[in-house]
């Protein structure tokens, strides 16, 4: 029989859907899941965003531009104004998800074999980008007792070799919702020039800040050569399926390699550019209820959590997302049993063991990732179970 290639045998599963077999059969069973495993917002995509789709008139689907529709661009460039980030549709690449944006940003800048350093935790699914270039990825540790704040510029400079080319950051952060201050982002900027190095930044979460001010990497000074934005409109607006995101940025050279994969790959889907273009004419304070929301659900399941004898859970300052520390041996036991093992009035709680999240080994064992996107009566239903899961959890440790 044939081989695969090393490529396919390295590249990771989902930690966060890999436990959706096991969820899938506590249903069978009649067990109702509180799905907190997974950043699919429950709140309702807005009606003009699929009406600009249904209503769309033409006789062709056809191909469009590989750098995206440029009605499309010239709205984004709208958009990125109202953050003072000021861009012509030529600095913009519409891409098949944010997804799409991260690998082009990978592909454009590393060579096999060179190294992006993260944070970590970080989003589990760079590890997947990262085989797919060929690079690796180098971690330092930010600690849950600090609220996962950057790590101080030395453990950056400790890490850096020859073979690093950039540093990548989620902003908010996924998992952590962390927020990374301008202080912060001044960091970064200081160490790109001083190494000359290409900063990486996912801004998918950009609206949802509840604590503090959303600081682009775009807004950085001098910093046109080194930064590349990965966008996406799939949490911004309820739209994963739409699968649309955007690279952005000003270095002409990395535009220019960066097309060539866009064109490799012929286009970015038509349906969810006609979506994206719609949702730019949003109104102005469409965020506004939005925001609040998640707000009222981080405040529940934050006070909920820290409730629940020997759990820690510091207050995320953005995206829908919280890491906690539980008082457990094996985070993806303690997941598993969850859904084969445990129920409370025929109801359990799906989470995301927090070693995916993780490069270094043993890291994450006591911590999960849990996604804020559900209504306040499901969190706090939820957070009961998890309260009765621990107190009989076989594996319980010693708060």
């Amino acid at each position: 029989m044939p081989t695969i290639s090393l490529r396919g045998q390295l590249m990771p599963p989902s930690p966060i859907r890999k436990l959706v077999p096991f969820s899938e059969a506590a249903k069978k069973r009649g067990v109702h899941v509180y799905h907190l495993n997974i950043g699919q917002p429950d709140i309702e995509t807005p009606k003009p965003i699929l009406d600009a789709v249904r209503h769309a008139d033409f006789k062709i689907l056809e191909y469009s531009h590989s750098a995206g529709n440029e009605s499309y661009r010239r709205k984004l460039v709208t958009y990125y104004e109202r953050f003072g980030i000021s861009l012509t549709p030529q600095q913009i690449i519409v891409t098949t998800g944010g997804s799409e944006a991260i690998v082009f940003a990978f592909m454009a800048c590393l060579d096999p074999g060179d190294e992006v350093i993260i944070p970590e935790p970080f989003y589990a699914n760079y590890n997947g980008f990262a085989v797919e270039a060929e690079i690796s990825i180098k971690t330092i540790t930010s600690s849950i007792e600090s609220g996962f704040a950057l790590p101080a510029m030395e453990a950056f400079e400790k890490a850096i070799t020859p073979k690093t080319k950039a540093i990548l950051i989620c902003n908010p952060n996924n998992p952590t919702g962390y927020l990374y201050s301008k202080a912060e982002m001044e960091v970064l900027r200081q160490l790109c020039l001083k190494h000359n190095l290409f900063l990486f930044s996912d801004e998918a979460y950009r609206e949802f800040c509840y604590s503090g001010t959303h600081f682009s990497a775009m807004n950085l000074e001098n910093m046109e050569e080194h930064v590349i934005l990965m966008d996406t409109i799939s949490k911004r607006y309820s739209a994963c399926g739409g699968r649309i995101g955007a690279f952005v940025t000003k270095n002409q050279v990395v535009l220019d390699a960066a097309m060539k994969f866009a064109q490799a790959r012929l286009s970015p889907p038509s349906f969810a550019q006609i979506a994206g273009e719609a949702a730019v004419d949003l109104p102005g304070d469409y965020f506004n209820g939005i925001k609040a929301e998640y707000l009222s659900r981080r405040d529940l399941l934050v006070k909920l959590m820290n409730e629940i004898p020997g759990v820690f859970c510091p207050n995320p300052g953005g995206a829908f997302y919280a890491m906690a520390r539980l008082p457990i041996d094996d985070s993806d036991k303690f997941c598993q049993w969850m859904l084969e093992s445990f129920e409370y009035e025929q109801q359990t709680v799906m989470m995301a063991p927090g070693t995916g999240f993780y490069a270094t080994a043993g890291l994450g064992k006591n911590e999960v990732r849990l996604a804020y996107v559900l209504n306040l009566k499901d969190i706090a239903s939820a957070m009961t179970c998890l309260k009765k899961a621990l107190e009989v959890y076989p594996g319980r440790t010693t708060a």
